[in-house]
């Protein structure tokens, strides 16, 4: 994670969070005595790191060096990473990367032996503070920083921060980089959401010193270049934002779903593009709303009326059911994959919001406490069969 636990500013494109490691089953493994884990209703980021994380360095100390050099000697990127994250204990940071890799790999093989597969997230850009920005400098950009022009969730666009990619230097080396860091992501995950697709063919680049996103220009990507170089993958392009013929065709070209977002549909006309009888197709994966939009419940709540009046009508109801309502409407699509937000299932409002785009506080910190009630895993069965979505008994 990156500041603020955001998982968009992370310091590695290749290394994984340490703090999600189940202390749980280290306690299992004899690697750490039983705890007393504190209680809070949100994620801490500043107790994770004064009371788990030092609980987890004391378990990889335990680890056996044969055991953390073959891993390393797998993982070539380990060292570096361990070395910029601890230089004065770089075995430490190498072990617990085997911890997590250890446990990822049971959840991985538990998820295949029940047919369900783990989508993951690769955001375009790493930060400029990073792992990868320090030890290989020739393959960025510093002159410049990401983000995108004004538009729903900012009037003065996005300025994220992170370097532009120096393409031409990866183009140089057949984007190895590139590669190596979508074969990791592989290594925990079945299928990979290229978050900020549309960079691949032109993304926004903003002078240094600017203080918002406004003054920036389109500069073009390596477009289908980066992809027949990489190889077929399963991928998912988050295409959302401003969105030209060339992106359209770039992403047909790999052959990768892209994203209808349903909170979007309901606020203009019949023939928005997200509203289901418009999908061309069924290569989407359709959404109630990312972890950038509000709740099912917290959108219905603000919108506009007309965008509510919509909705009731299209899909026969009173909005007192607003979240299972739109759950329903987005697995009645012909999209192949459809996804609902775990706060959608449990029907929350506003307050449980993942994240608010340009802003940086709050963010990332919305916890499920429970598990979801019994009956609300029967009703979101019944609709997954009822709509044709159900998973094979396993995965291939």
């Amino acid at each position: 994670m990156g500041p603020g636990l955001s998982p968009y500013a992370s310091a590695s494109a290749m290394a994984a969070e340490p703090l999600l490691i189940s202390l749980d089953r280290l306690v299992e493994q004899d690697l750490l005595e039983p705890f007393e884990a504190p209680h809070t209703s949100t994620v801490d980021g500043a107790l994770l790191g004064s009371w788990k994380r030092p609980l987890l360095e004391r378990a990889a100390a335990r680890l056996p060096a044969k055991e953390v050099d073959a891993w390393a000697h797998e993982h070539p990127w380990g060292e570096a990473w361990a070395r910029f994250r601890m230089p004065e204990a770089p075995r430490i940071e190498l072990a617990l990367q085997m911890l997590f890799d250890r446990q990822w790999a049971e959840l991985r093989k538990a998820c295949e032996a029940r047919g369900i597969e783990i989508i993951g997230d690769v955001p375009i850009f790493v930060s400029g503070q990073g792992c990868d920005a320090t030890i290989r400098p020739e393959l960025f950009d510093f002159s410049v920083c990401a983000g995108v022009p004004p538009d729903y969730f900012s009037e003065t666009g996005q300025l994220w921060g992170n370097p532009h990619y120096a393409w031409d230097a990866h183009r140089a080396e057949n984007f190895a980089w590139w590669a190596a860091r979508m074969e990791r992501a592989l290594e925990h995950c079945h299928v990979l959401r290229v978050d900020h697709f549309r960079g691949f063919v032109g993304a926004w680049a903003v002078p240094r010193e600017a203080k918002t996103a406004i003054h920036g220009q389109w500069v073009p990507g390596p477009g289908l270049e980066l992809f027949e170089a990489l190889g077929p993958m399963p991928l998912i392009a988050e295409d959302l934002g401003v969105i030209t013929p060339a992106v359209v065709e770039l992403r047909k070209a790999i052959g990768a779903p892209g994203m209808k977002i349903l909170q979007f549909a309901f606020g203009g006309d019949g023939d928005h593009a997200f509203l289901p009888q418009n999908f061309e197709g069924s290569k989407w994966v359709a959404y109630t709303g990312t972890h950038d939009n509000d709740t099912a419940r917290g959108w219905y709540e603000s919108a506009p009326e007309a965008a509510r009046h919509r909705f009731r009508v299209m899909q026969a109801c009173d909005g007192r059911d607003c979240s299972w309502d739109l759950i329903r409407c987005t697995w009645s699509t012909v999209a192949e994959r459809s996804i609902a937000q775990l706060q959608d299932v449990l029907d929350l409002g506003g307050s449980a919001r993942m994240n608010t785009p340009a802003t940086a506080e709050g963010n990332w910190r919305w916890r499920s406490e429970n598990p979801p009630a019994e009956h609300l895993a029967r009703r979101l069965a019944e609709l997954t069969w009822a709509f044709g979505r159900s998973p094979p008994p396993r995965l291939a």
